[in-house]
């Protein structure tokens, strides 16, 4: 046996306490200067893969091909009228791109003078026969507008109109309801001297207008600082104080929002990182708490958080020489660590603090002694066992708990270590007081009793939940998505879900590379047909179809329209006395049509507006001028531009398109989006489910998402069978016999079903975040039972009533407190994890103290 050994070594560290104390400092320091020049964190959830698995391998080789489409930083700009949305992301894109210190490109996607020019020829041609002809219609009006762009220009082509009602053309105005009570209530505003902006573009451009969606963007790639918690961050600060100028934003007529990966990412670290060292201290504050309440001195205590301290800072070192860069997983090696140490150092200080010896040196080194003895062997079994549950996670494909159970495995072993030569030799020197017969529960010993008289009827009800467990294990549901983990509320989440309902701006879509242009146009005919399939872009969506029939109807309003809109020398600029003179004339001429009116015309207010602006001062008519013309050149332009539109073919899409779609080695990206909003794993799952069906190899967002999902499922299955496994063979090379190796192995299963029923009930959805759980739940389900199940091989006859039990509680509280900060956390991801992991230490706990006692059968020498 290994007592007696680890008893002696215990003194000997004892003995030489200052040596061993001296020497753990120098480790620290090491360890500590390692954190600080090695270690570092990284939020992106794409490394939380390995790169052997083949659809990461396509993914990965997606973001090489197309380096331009990874880490952006966007701003989407929203506003009521789309003039001044496009106007402020034009602003912004300049300013951005002029600075090459956060930014190596800006552009605005949508603003492409080719998709411009071509504009009305991606229509079909019903709908575009229909905006030409309304075009048509109004071109007495355009007419007039182009030749003086201008309120007076504005106001003398109202005029015609009650030209037209007098020759009985009244009903030709029915199709225009709409847009004059537009201009109705912008009028009426600037004559109350609260002038706005007129949007021409949706008083003109109908069908056009609603098409073009309410939101602009600016697309940006930052310069990176990968030495900072936020590579972004400097770039972010950049577009924030360039978006504080922009005069829309400052009117507050615009509002601009933040998102991309980079955004994302950067808020990622900042949201988890939110409130860290408040929790943190809090729940030191409330573990000193409990340690002080299961110890009873403080000259126990303080050895005890040292021997923590200086163990999770040895872990750290570890983890900075052996991993580098932690992810947002494996940063909870923390808690890991302090939740199950904790338990090691708990339950040898309180068996310590229970030796009956004098207070010398002497009896000290004899409790020492005594204790290693007695949970030496304990606690080396239940660190054996909790790090090779941990370990057997390390050669997954989920790297993110593949290096959390690298580095919580071997800080299993330095909590091991440092219980046995570090806390020992503290304890020493700190010399506290024993004897104190009450470390353990004696008014436990009548529920022991009463658990053992009913210990069969107890079996049989954690049976019937261990039956439900298993029944309710289908129903786990995996959400692989590492947007559900992010906080909804930050600025990126925000901006993202505005996107979200528009599929191609939606961040789920799928992409497949093909060989050739001819193979993505037949990729794209075939992906098209599948249910789920909103559309599919390839450098072929960018060049019109049936473009002699969209042509022929074009050039035939063009024919009409150009003569009168192209005006090589428009009037100059009015004066307010001219404003004010076309009002009063436009006035007029609409109050003689007003008995051809109805009551709810809109020309009864336009002429109403435009009296009361005759005899505004002059600083008000001015505005009004402004308000009200601001936006028209640039939607004549616009007209003018895409009744100028020409055959086009592939060669003629612009590089800055094609670019994103074509390989110079002559491959070709489709790019598949979804129909409706992905918003659950489920319509996700069955919308990439579809896709493979038709293209095995298709990548992208979506295929990352439900793969990584499969991926972390498998990864967990195959870890759980090999940490069962393993701690199986540890426990039966301590044990010795496959009956007391299963006295630790069926609460540790118990644990987990009940857990489970917890999940599906409650419900808590699994994630990538809070699946460390089961590591968590295997360490310390099989650190708690080791103890009961080895107190019962010596033959304590009332676990409830000993001091394994004390320290048992205590432990789980400890353990409990520093998850429930996780619980607190303001990021989705973490405090599902702080949640998962107090159920499954609740589940383990409740086992523990229930279960266990009911399941030990009684021994010969308790017959006796």
């Amino acid at each position: 046996m290994l007592s007696a050994p680890i008893g002696r070594f215990i003194t000997f560290c004892a003995r030489h306490a200052y040596a061993v104390v001296a020497l753990f400092l120098l480790l620290s320091c090491g360890a500590v200067y390692a954190g600080m020049t090695c270690l570092g964190v990284t939020t992106d959830t794409s490394k939380m893969l390995s790169d052997r698995l083949e659809w990461k391998q396509r993914s990965d080789e997606m973001g090489r091909l197309f380096p331009q489409k990874e880490n952006l930083l966007v701003a989407v700009i929203e506003a009521d009228l789309p003039e001044e949305g496009r106007e402020t992301a034009r602003v912004l894109a300049e300013k951005l791109a002029a600075d090459h210190t956060h930014f190596d490109f800006a552009e605005r996607p949508d603003a492409n003078p080719y998709l411009v020019r071509n504009g009305l020829m991606f229509l079909e041609p019903q709908p575009l026969s229909q905006v030409l002809n309304d075009t048509i219609t109004a071109q007495p009006f355009l007419s007039a507008l182009a030749q003086d762009p201008s309120a007076r220009g504005l106001f003398g082509a109202m005029s015609l109109i009650s030209e037209g009602i007098k020759q009985g053309q009244a009903d030709g105005l029915k199709s225009f309801q709409t847009p004059l009570a537009g201009f109705a209530t912008n009028l009426e505003k600037a004559a109350a001297g609260q002038p706005q902006p007129l949007s021409w573009q949706q008083l003109l451009g109908g069908q056009l207008s609603e098409l073009a969606g309410r939101y602009q963007f600016v697309i940006t790639k930052p310069k990176l600082d990968y030495g900072s918690f936020q590579p972004g961050g400097a770039a972010s600060d950049a577009m924030v104080q360039a978006i504080k100028t922009l005069e829309f934003v400052k009117s507050g007529q615009v509002k601009v929002h933040m998102t991309g990966q980079v955004k994302l990412d950067d808020e990622e670290f900042a949201t988890v990182a939110e409130g860290m060292v408040t929790g943190l201290l809090g729940s030191l504050a409330l573990v000193t708490l409990w340690l002080t309440l299961a110890v009873r001195s403080w000259r126990v205590v303080l050895p005890i958080v040292v021997t923590l301290v200086v163990g999770l800072l040895l872990t750290t070192g570890f983890a900075a020489v052996a991993v580098g860069t932690l992810n947002l997983i494996s940063v909870a090696f923390a808690i890991l660590f302090v939740g199950i140490a904790v338990d090691f150092a708990i339950q040898f200080s309180v068996r310590f603090r229970a030796q009956h010896a004098d207070s010398g040196d002497a009896g000290i080194l004899e409790a020492l002694r005594e204790t290693g003895e007695e949970t030496g062997h304990q606690i080396l079994v239940a660190a054996l066992a909790t790090s090779a549950g941990f370990l057997a996670f390390t050669p997954t494909a989920f790297l993110g708990v593949a290096q959390l159970g690298l580095i919580a495995g071997i800080g299993m072993l330095v909590a091991f270590v440092s219980t046995t030569t570090l806390l020992p030799a503290l304890l020493k020197i700190f010399h506290p007081k024993l004897d104190c017969p009450d470390m353990g529960y004696g008014f436990m010993k009548p529920v022991d009793v009463k658990i053992r008289h009913h210990r069969h009827v107890l079996l049989g009800v954690f049976g019937l939940v261990a039956v439900a467990g298993i029944a309710l294990v289908p129903k786990l549901q995996f959400d692989g998505d590492p947007l559900h983990t992010k906080n909804p509320n930050s600025e990126g989440m925000r901006a993202l879900h505005l996107l979200m309902s528009n599929p191609q701006s939606s961040p789920y879509s799928a992409e497949l590379l093909v060989k050739s242009l001819d193979d993505a146009q037949k990729q794209a005919e075939r992906l098209s047909s599948v249910p789920q399939v909103h559309d599919v872009l390839w450098l072929g969506s960018f060049v019109p179809t049936k473009q002699d029939e969209k042509l022929a109807l074009i050039q035939d309003a063009a024919s009409i329209l150009l003569p009168t809109l192209i005006v090589p020398t428009p009037k100059p600029a009015p004066s307010a006395d001219e404003l004010r003179a076309s009002a009063a004339a436009t006035a007029t001429a609409l109050g003689g049509v007003l008995d051809k009116l109805s009551a709810q015309d809109p020309l009864r207010r336009i002429q109403a507006a435009l009296v009361k602006l005759s005899t505004a001062p002059d600083a008000q008519v001015l505005a009004a001028n402004n308000a009200l013309v601001r936006f028209l050149p640039l939607q004549l332009d616009q007209l003018r531009t895409m009744l100028q539109a020409t055959s086009v073919t592939l060669k003629d899409v612009p590089p800055s398109i094609a670019n994103d779609y074509l390989l110079p080695d002559g491959r070709a990206l489709v790019e598949v989006h979804p129909t409706g909003v992905m918003s659950s794993s489920g319509a996700l799952r069955k919308f990439v489910t579809a896709l493979q069906k038709v293209e095995p190899e298709i990548a992208g967002t979506a295929v990352d998402i439900v793969e990584s999902a499969r991926s972390i499922v498998r990864a967990f299955e195959q870890a759980a069978a090999a940490a069962i496994i393993m701690i199986a063979l540890i426990l039966f090379l301590a044990l010795r016999r496959v009956k007391d190796m299963l006295l630790v192995l069926a609460p540790l299963m118990l644990s987990a079903l009940m857990t489970v029923i917890l999940v599906v009930v409650l419900p808590e959805t699994l994630n990538f975040a809070n699946i460390i759980a089961l590591p968590l739940l295997l360490g310390v389900g099989v650190s708690f039972n080791i103890y009961f199940v080895m107190n019962w091989r010596d033959g304590v006859k009332s676990p409830l009533a000993s001091p394994t039990a004390r320290a048992v509680l205590f432990s789980a509280l400890t353990t409990g407190t520093a998850f429930g900060s996780l619980a607190l956390s303001h990021h989705p991801g973490t405090a599902s994890m702080g949640r998962l992991l107090l159920l499954s230490l609740g589940c383990t706990l409740l086992v523990t103290l229930v279960f266990v006692p009911a399941l030990l059968p009684k021994r010969p020498i308790d017959e006796a």
